[in-house]
C-alpha cells in the first residue's frame, strides 16, 4: 500500500495531503516501462553479440565440421587429380602410341568451363572461396574422367583393330620349311634361269617336290586364282587388307576361289612348274601398298632365330633363280 504523501501550505500553515493527476501518474509509468524496455533491449543485444545460444553453439560446431571436410575433400580432390594427370599422359604417350593414333590436346583434356556465373550461387558466404575451389575441382575431375573413358573406348577399338592387322599381315613362310632341306633363291638381282641375263627377282622362290602344300601367310581375301598372269602360271594373289598383298605362283593347282576368305596357314594351293619356271617351287612374293617388298622380312612367326638367321644366308647366295 503506498504512502500518503502530505505537503506544508504556508499561507494557511496547514499540512494539506498530496493528490497525483492520473495523467501524470500514467506519464511516469510509461516512462519507467520505457526505461526498462531500453535496458533491456541493450542487455539482449549484448547477448547475442558476445554470448552464444546453445543452438548457436552446435550449429557453429557444425560449420567448423563442415569445413574440415570440406578442406579434406580438396586434398582428396587433388590427389586423385595428379593420378588422373598420370593416367593421361601414358594415355597420350604409350597406349595411343602404340596404336599409332593422334594423342589428345592439353588443351581439350583441360579446358575450363564456359560461363562466369557458373559458381555465383556460392559466392556470399563465410567460406566461399573454399566451396567454389572444392566445386571447381570436382568439376574438371569429371571432364577430364569423360574425356579419358572416351579415349579408352577408342583405344580398344584401335586394339581390335590391331589384332586383325596382326593376323592379316603376312608373317609366316608360304610352305613348311623349318629345317631348310630347300634352298631358296631370295629377293633382288639374280641370273634369269632361262635368259641368263641379270634381272631383279621381286620375291623369293622355295624349291620343293611338286605337290608340297602351299598356305596363306595370313588373314585376307582371295583376289585372283588363275593363270592369266604372265610367267606366274597358276597363281594365287590375297589380299589381306591394310595395303599387304601375297603373291604365289608356278602351282600345279589351286583349291581357293576369287572372294573366298581364308586364314593364317589355311591351304591355298600345290606346288608346281606351270608358268616361266625351270623346276618344281613356290615363287613368293609381299606387297606393301604396291610396293614389293623383301619377304625375308615377313617370316617371324614360324622361325627361330638362328633358322631365320640361317635362311638369310641361304637366299642371299643363290645366284640364279627358278623363274
Amino acid at each position: 500500500m503506498s504512502k500518503i504523501k502530505y505537503k506544508f501550505n504556508t499561507k494557511s500553515l496547514t499540512y494539506e495531503k498530496v493528490t497525483v493527476p492520473l495523467r501524470k501518474r500514467i506519464w511516469q509509468a510509461l516512462s519507467y516501462l520505457a526505461t526498462g524496455l531500453v535496458f533491456a533491449t541493450i542487455t539482449i543485444l549484448l547477448a547475442y553479440e558476445y554470448l552464444d545460444s546453445p543452438k548457436e553453439k552446435q550449429l557453429q560446431r557444425e560449420i567448423a565440421e563442415l569445413t574440415l571436410q570440406y578442406e579434406l575433400l580438396n586434398t582428396r580432390m587433388s590427389e586423385a587429380i595428379e593420378v588422373l594427370d598420370d593416367i593421361q599422359d601414358r594415355d597420350n604417350n604409350i597406349y595411343r602410341t602404340i596404336f599409332e593414333a593422334d594423342s589428345i590436346p592439353e588443351s581439350i583434356r583441360k579446358a575450363g568451363f564456359g560461363g562466369v556465373d557458373r559458381y555465383k550461387k556460392l559466392q556470399g558466404f563465410n567460406n566461399s572461396d573454399l566451396m567454389i575451389e572444392t566445386t571447381k575441382k570436382l568439376d574438371r575431375i569429371s571432364k577430364q574422367l569423360y574425356i579419358q573413358s572416351k579415349s579408352f573406348d577408342e583405344v580398344v577399338k584401335l586394339v581390335k583393330g590391331k589384332e586383325q592387322l596382326l593376323a592379316s599381315i603376312p608373317a609366316i613362310q608360304p610352305i613348311s620349311n623349318e629345317d631348310l632341306r630347300h634352298q631358296p633363291s631370295g629377293f633382288g638381282w639374280r641370273t634369269h634361269p632361262i635368259y641368263k641375263t641379270p634381272e631383279f627377282h621381286p620375291g623369293m622362290d622355295f624349291a620343293a617336290p611338286q605337290g608340297t602344300e602351299i598356305y596363306s601367310t595370313g588373314d585376307g581375301t582371295i583376289e585372283r586364282a588363275d593363270a592369266l598372269a604372265q610367267g606366274y602360271g597358276n597363281h594365287v594373289v590375297i589380299n589381306h587388307g591394310y595395303g599387304y598383298k601375297t603373291l604365289y605362283g608356278h602351282m600345279v593347282k589351286f583349291v581357293v576361289r576369287p572372294g573366298q576368305k581364308v586364314k593364317r596357314g589355311q591351304l591355298i594351293g600345290y606346288v608346281g612348274s606351270t608358268g616361266l619356271s625351270t623346276a618344281p617351287h613356290v615363287h613368293y612374293e609381299v606387297m606393301k601398298n604396291g610396293e614389293k617388298m623383301n619377304p625375308i622380312n615377313y617370316y617371324y612367326n614360324d622361325l627361330t632365330p638362328e633358322q631365320y638367321q640361317k635362311l638369310i644366308e641361304l637366299s642371299s647366295q643363290s645366284s640364279q633363280s627358278f623363274d
